[in-house]
């Protein structure tokens, strides 16, 4: 079995009992300071003005700056790592891959907090639900009811069900904690700068389209294994590919909604909508049928998917993995 296969392996294990521990620095704290003063930097650099239209040519040409330079570092700080660890002590080497892989995910950490909603809601204490959702969504919640609660934080998991868990898993299972790095950066710079509003408009654009690139196949894959892990927790599964079909593009992005779709259909609930976001409301087209109510209890069913639609691709991954390996 090739070795960054077995780092994988023990990384997603370690996501699985440890999450990401409040004490332990995490990389994509790195990238997030790196991108934050780099942006900075840029701006200052190139006299961007936050709402002139006349920058956009500017914002584009430092928003490339911005990709190139954060990735360089990103993998080139890693790889330097690895290599110089490596000519040290090739066990300690091999412990430091299994640990990069293991923060790479998001499995746990995300169960953890949306089950924060879900115990709020429990306890009938909207304002610590509505607190709580808040650190996982980037949608306005003060004025949220315990429906829109709930169905931010089902969608919050099932679109990261294939960013935060499922995506740097591919990307590790082909290229290891490298590939893992390199997709977190990606992905850390979407999140903090792919907005379309007047800072961000131009300057973010070669992050986004760049995260769209690369989520293209893990989202597919993603919405695959969760439709198997419908079938096999006993959900909707014909439902879940009805709306798939349906409603896959309805998301600005051609990858966000592959996974909530199926989520949707599996729980037979609707998803999405309009909502606030930095005080505006915005026109999202609904994902999914109004079959029933969404409750509480679809936070649970909806990290049950997560859960299950992972192992399935580690699974699927290493069995593919094993079987180059052994034709070599």
């Amino acid at each position: 079995m090739p070795q960054h296969i077995i780092m994988l392996c023990i990384g997603f294990v370690l996501d699985i009992l440890f999450g990401d521990p409040q004490f332990l620095w995490h990389p994509v704290q790195g990238i997030g300071k790196l991108i934050e003063q780099m942006e900075r930097g840029l701006f200052f650099l190139f006299g961007i003005e936050q709402d002139r239209e006349a920058d956009k040519r500017k914002k584009r040409l430092a928003g490339n700056i911005l990709v190139i330079v954060v990735l360089a570092v990103s993998v080139g700080v890693t790889v330097l790592l690895l290599i110089f660890i490596k000519r040290i002590c090739p066990e300690l080497e091999f412990a430091l891959g299994c640990i990069i892989c293991y923060q790479m995910l998001a499995m746990k950490s995300l169960r953890v907090e949306s089950m924060k909603v879900y115990d709020s809601l429990q306890v009938g204490d909207m304002e610590k639900a509505r607190y709580a959702v808040s650190m996982i969504v980037g949608r306005d919640t003060e004025d949220l009811t315990g429906e829109g609660i709930v169905k931010a934080a089902v969608e919050t998991v099932a679109e990261n069900t294939s960013d935060g868990v499922i995506a740097p898993l591919f990307y590790m299972l082909l290229f290891g904690p490298v590939g893992g790095v390199f997709y977190k950066a990606v992905n850390t710079m979407d999140s903090m700068v792919g907005y379309r509003n007047d800072r961000y408009c131009y300057f973010g654009t070669a992050a986004a389209r760049l995260d769209d690139v690369l989520n293209f196949v893990p989202a597919r894959l993603s919405a695959a294994a969760m439709m198997i892990a419908a079938f096999l927790t006993g959900m909707d599964v014909k439902n879940a590919w009805n709306i798939y079909k349906r409603d896959r593009y309805n998301h600005k992005s051609p990858n966000s909604a592959q996974t909530e779709a199926v989520c949707a259909g599996a729980l037979n609930v609707q998803l999405a909508g309009p909502a606030y976001y930095f005080g505006e409301l915005v026109d999202k087209p609904v994902i999914g049928d109004k079959g029933r109510e969404i409750e509480a209890e679809d936070i649970k069913k909806a990290n049950r998917l997560l859960y299950i639609s992972s192992v399935i691709v580690l699974v699927l991954g290493v069995l593919v993995n094993a079987g180059f390996f052994a034709l070599r």
